[in-house]
This record gives C-alpha cells, sequence and structure tokens, in this order.
C-alpha cells in the first residue's frame, strides 16, 4: 500500500468509525427532531474532525476544519429529508466526495495519479471484468424479465414480486460471478441451496409463482456463471 492509499484508507476508517459506531441513535432522533438547532448535529461534526485529525496527524488541521463544515452541513441538509434508503446513500456520497477531495488536495501526487491512470487504460483485466459486472446488473435483469415474462403476466403481485428480486437478483449474480473467478463453485452450489430452502419453502405457494422463481433464479445464477467462465477466458488469452 502506498503513503498516499494509506492517508485515504485513515480518512475513510475515521467517517466509518464516527458515522457509524460512534453515533448513538439517540443523536439521529435528535437530529431528525431539532434539524439545524441540534447539538447533537454540532457534537457529532466535531468528533468527526477529531477523529480525523487524529489519525492523519495534527499538522493537516486544514483538511480536519473542512471535514467538521462539510459534515455539519450535510447532516443538517439531511436532517430536512425524508428518511429513506435514497437520501442516505446521497448523504453518504457527499461526506465521502468531500474526503476524497481533501486526501486529493492535500496527500496525492499528480505524477503517481497519472501513471495510475494510464495503466488502468491499459489493463485489460480490468476492462473485462468491468464489462462483466455492468452485464450482469440492469441488463442482464431486463434480459432475465423478458424471458420469464411470460409467467410474471399470469401471477396477481408480479410488478411487486419483480421489483423485490431486481435487487436480489443483482446481489446474486454479482457474488456468483465472484466465486466463478475464484473458481468456487463448491460455494455456488451452497448459495443455490440457502436460496432455494429460502424461497421455496412457502406452503401454499401457486405452482405457477413456483415456476417463475425457478426459471428466473437458474437462468440469473446461469448467466453468471457464463459470463464468469467467459471472462475468465478472456483474461487467460
Amino acid at each position: 500500500m502506498t503513503p498516499e492509499t494509506l492517508w485515504l484508507v485513515k480518512l475513510v476508517m475515521a467517517h466509518l468509525l464516527t458515522d457509524f459506531l460512534l453515533q448513538p441513535t439517540t443523536w439521529i432522533a435528535d437530529r431528525r427532531a431539532n434539524k439545524i438547532r441540534s447539538s447533537k448535529l454540532y457534537l457529532h461534526g466535531f468528533i468527526t474532525a477529531i477523529t480525523a485529525w487524529l489519525f492523519i496527524g495534527f499538522d493537516h488541521w486544514l483538511v480536519a476544519l473542512v471535514i467538521l463544515i462539510s459534515h455539519i452541513l450535510i447532516d443538517a441538509w439531511k436532517s430536512y429529508q425524508p428518511d429513506k434508503l435514497s437520501y442516505f446513500i446521497i448523504d453518504q456520497l457527499l461526506h465521502l466526495t468531500v474526503i476524497v477531495l481533501c486526501w486529493y488536495f492535500t496527500f496525492f501526487d499528480w505524477d503517481t495519479l497519472s501513471s495510475g491512470f494510464t495503466d488502468l487504460t491499459e489493463n485489460a483485466s480490468f476492462w473485462t471484468i468491468s464489462a462483466a459486472v455492468i452485464l450482469l446488473t440492469t441488463p442482464a435483469g431486463i434480459l432475465i424479465g423478458q424471458f420469464t415474462r411470460q409467467w410474471r403476466e399470469k401471477i396477481a403481485d408480479a410488478e411487486g414480486l419483480a421489483n423485490a428480486g431486481k435487487w436480489i437478483g443483482i446481489t446474486e449474480r454479482i457474488i456468483v460471478f465472484i466465486l466463478v473467478m475464484y473458481a468456487q463453485y463448491s460455494a455456488i452450489g451452497l448459495l443455490v441451496t440457502a436460496k432455494g430452502i429460502i424461497r421455496f419453502s412457502e406452503k401454499d405457494r401457486q405452482e405457477i409463482k413456483t415456476e417463475y422463481l425457478v426459471v428466473g433464479t437458474l437462468s440469473s445464477i446461469g448467466m453468471a456463471i457464463i459470463t464468469g467462465i467467459l471472462t475468465k477466458a478472456l483474461i487467460a488469452e
């Protein structure tokens, strides 16, 4: 690990530690109730900045100051938003963006970045794996959705079932793809067995619904396995 990367890891660790482990749920509730007038909002921002300062050294007080101000502003904005996953993700992305910018302008060497970017653009394995992962997300989901449409149209709550299975399918395909890349085929068998126990143990399930789930699951896992095998073959060339 390069010294530059270590600085970034320290800043991210400080964020994870203070934003999740050291922030009581009562502080979050107080912030939602009192918004910008919440004393816990400022206390949390102060603890976050101090932790980052301790991790990266006292010479970098400006980084701690930027984190202090930005963290308070971002959390204050979030306190006015609905308690939804989308706003949680935006909140975390904003915090991480500030961290990356502080790290880049304080610790990173442009020559190192330029060299790393050049190496990345010429790395065939990186581009092949990235393309495979992208294929296994929404594109694969759309293809499987079209393939299983004839079963889905006969199910009462088909739309809700499809929406629930969307992210499950993406996660499932990525996990299977990683397992194939590391030749852990026995683990794939365990994953399929576990999913079968969970999803197909429900009593009084409609036969058409069971067929839909079986076809969708096998299609999803099969596509991930084939993609993984093809990716390994392309990388090996």
